[in-house]
């Protein structure tokens, strides 16, 4: 079984969805992002560069947010999930991706994705 490192309900805003509406501005998400990973060189040495650097991961996730005009979460999710794998010691990742304003009786509406590193 591998480690884990969390990062829960990164907030940031961008043009998302499929109405024209939803197009006009940026609107908030909220990403979730579980990564798998074998954390015991880094427990052992306490060296950042044994570690998979999660700020500069969060620094990424919230540029490609910021700059991304999908239309679906869907989209959003996997691009995510792109970005996140492209650190080789990541060999698993849970993705989450919510939008609080898509529904008036939900507190949000979102999707959940898992990729594996082939």
């Amino acid at each position: 079984m591998l480690d884990r490192i969390l990062i829960k309900d990164l907030r940031a805003k961008c043009v998302i969805g499929v109405w024209k509406k939803e197009r006009r501005r940026k609107q908030a998400v909220a990403v979730s992002i579980s990564l798998s990973t074998d954390l015991r060189k880094a427990g052992r040495s306490d060296l950042l560069q044994d570690a998979v650097n999660y700020h500069d991961l969060e620094n990424r996730v919230l540029a490609l947010i910021g700059n991304s005009k999908y239309y679906l979460l869907e989209t959003l999710a996997e691009a995510v999930a792109k970005v996140c794998l492209n650190d080789r010691r990541v060999k698993e990742v849970c993705v989450r991706v919510e939008k609080p304003a898509a529904s008036k009786h939900a507190k949000s509406i979102g999707v959940e994705i898992q990729r594996i590193r082939k």
